[in-house]
């Protein structure tokens, strides 16, 4: 069935449409969706049997929300308008001769695996936070700083296989807000203590309300308020945005006439004193799409737990979100198997109502083996010219690169503050990447001492990276007056912004090799380290680090049957990066060695 839900179901949260359809089934119409149906949050609505809809194949419901939405203003709680249409029946034959291979894969045969999939993620669905095909648990969370927390999550996806319908389960990662007292979530984000860094008469810079603004708009807070019988009541709304003045400050027009400060307000109406009056304010209101704005104080609203943050999880935060999310094979499997005690696939009842069974005493066997990894090939001069790898993993002592690059002219770029990382530090760094270069054979220019310039990482990136190169070209020495073609940047830590700019420089407007490095890494960094820098500095410059060795892949180096090794990927703009377009990228060797890879760029263009 088609379901439609006035105000527009694509723009409304999914979950609250989820709260719309289950009204709709237990409370407004109980008598026609019994057995219960199943609903993807969206647009498709599925039932074990024929509805009553009275000779008819649509019909049109009002479903109104009571749950905790008191509206102080003495107004009506909202209708939703829903209208189900029956748009086609599925055969549960199509599936099942797909299946046997005696039919091709068509609408019906989607549509069909589709019902399947919204029928076993609808009971975790209605009890957990969800993700389109992930729902997320408390079971297993850490804190990562900002006000943020990682849940562990399950996956699950029914496909079809040769005789029979396997789910296919894995584990995900959530990123939520941090349950708790509004006020100490924003504070967390700018991992401050004292609540008065909030308030704006006490310098609370503007940019920074935007920058919160925009982590915390369309959560859901709780907010008390006396009832009309005197009651403690608590109300579900949406954060819209941040005022720009404190309660103190921030005053309405009251409606018998006269002004009001926030704080005068709650102080008056709820005899709520604030504790910090100078703090901003939230704008508050029902849903992100309906409703009228209410102005709170950040201290009496509270995050209920699990809110999924649909938004790009902050550059810094990335490295402890991929640690949460690896997992090694074993642990990763067992994570699985634990899972299906919160999958539940048997306590469903969907999954009971639809006639489907799961199999859930384990996992599914096939046979496998493990190929033999090829021979890796080094160059001239290394001690140990040839190496299979182990488990995965090899490491560069003694060894140089087969096709090592050039660099001609450098420069060193320090975006870290002097007495953080000043003149002896920098030397350091030099030292222990010009002793690398040596080891893995990369040329570069004898007794050469690069320039090192400080820069100021709030000024303009481009300028100032061109005005480095340019002050190489004119150094004493640079006969032939080249350009570098390798400048090496130093990054303070939550640096990200910095960096981007510098690749946008050397990658698309300068053409020229660009190395970023942590300033905190670079204190007492091991050889190891630079070893690793050089890797991707010598393939910058157009060198090859190893080849495998021809006999050990003859698949691929027959030049009876010439080979090309081709790699494909695809990015997509992170959530609430609107009007950014999605990236795929084809890369594909040009020699023999399958070793030497060319790429090309281009950006979809985001249609209107």
């Amino acid at each position: 069935m088609l379901a439609i839900i006035f105000p527009s179901e694509k723009t409304l949260p999914a979950r609250l449409n989820m709260d719309i359809i289950r009204a709709l089934q237990v409370n407004v119409a109980p008598q026609i969706f019994t057995p219960c149906g199943v609903y993807d949050g969206r647009k498709n609505f599925f039932a074990a049997r024929e509805l009553s809809f009275g000779g008819a194949d649509f019909r049109e419901f009002d479903v109104t929300l009571h749950s905790g939405r008191v509206d102080s203003g003495g107004r009506n709680p909202k209708v939703y308008k829903i209208k189900l249409t029956k748009v086609a029946e599925i055969n549960p034959e199509v599936l099942k001769r797909f299946i046997a291979g005696d039919q091709s894969h068509d609408n019906t045969v989607l549509t069909a695996i589709t019902a399947l999939n919204v029928v076993i993620r609808m009971e975790p669905t209605m009890t957990y936070p969800f993700n389109v095909r992930s729902f997320f648990t408390d079971r297993e969370t850490k804190d990562i700083g900002l006000g943020l927390q990682l849940w562990r999550g399950y996956f699950q996806s029914v496909r079809p296989a040769s005789g029979r319908m396997l789910i296919n389960v894995d584990i995900s990662t959530g990123t939520m807000y941090k349950a708790g007292p509004l006020l100490s979530l924003c504070l967390e984000f700018f991992n401050k203590n004292d609540p008065n860094v909030l308030a704006p008469n006490r310098g609370f810079p503007d940019r920074e309300r935007l920058r919160l603004q925009r982590f915390i708009s369309g959560i859901r807070v709780l907010t008390k308020h006396s009832g009309v019988d005197g009651t403690i009541q608590q109300t579900p709304r949406v954060i819209k945005k941040l005022s720009s003045a404190g309660a103190n400050a921030l005053t309405f027009t009251m409606r018998e006439g006269g002004s009001m400060s926030v704080a005068q307000y709650f102080l008056k109406t709820q005899n709520q004193k604030l504790r910090f009056p100078d703090v901003i304010c939230v704008e508050l209101i029902w849903t992100i799409q309906v409703g009228s704005g209410a102005l709170i104080p950040l201290e009496l609203c509270t995050v209920p737990p699990g809110q999924i943050m649909r938004k790009q999880v902050p550059p810094e935060k990335t490295k402890d979100v991929l640690d949460f999310a690896t997992k090694r094979p074993v642990d990763r499997l067992r994570s699985i198997v634990d899972g299906l005690g919160v999958l539940a696939y048997g306590q469903s009842e969907y999954v009971r109502q639809f006639g489907m069974h799961v199999d859930t005493s384990g996992p599914l066997k096939v046979q496998a083996r493990v190929l033999k990894p090829p021979t890796l090939k080094y160059g001239t001069g290394s001690k140990q010219p040839t190496i299979i790898p182990r488990d995965g993993s090899w490491n560069m002592v003694d060894k140089r690169f087969f096709k090592p690059a050039e660099v001609i002219e450098w420069c060193v770029v320090v975006y870290e503050q002097q007495s953080r990382f000043g003149e002896k530090a920098a030397r350091d760094m030099i030292d222990g990447l010009t002793a690398s270069f040596r080891d893995v054979g990369i040329k570069f220019p004898a007794n050469y001492m690069p320039i090192v310039r400080w820069e100021n990482g709030h000024g303009n990136t481009e300028h100032q990276l061109r005005a480095a190169g340019n002050a190489v070209r004119e150094r004493p020495g640079n006969v032939k007056k080249v350009l570098p073609n390798l400048i090496v940047v130093i990054l303070p830590e939550g640096g990200n912004d910095i960096y981007t700019s510098v690749k946008h420089f050397g990658d698309i407007t300068a053409g020229v090799a660009t190395q970023c490095l942590k300033s905190l890494k670079c204190f007492r960094a091991k050889p190891q380290y630079y070893a690793n820098v050089s890797l991707k500095i010598n393939v910058k410059l157009g060198g090859i680090n190893t080849i495998p060795e021809p006999s050990s892949v003859a698949v691929l180096t027959d030049p009876a049957h010439p080979t090309i090794v081709m790699g494909a990927d695809v990015i997509h703009p992170a959530p609430g990066s609107d009007g950014r377009p999605s990236f795929t990228a084809l890369v594909a060797n040009v020699d023999s060695d399958t070793a030497k890879y060319i790429a090309c760029m281009s950006g979809k263009k985001v249609s209107a």
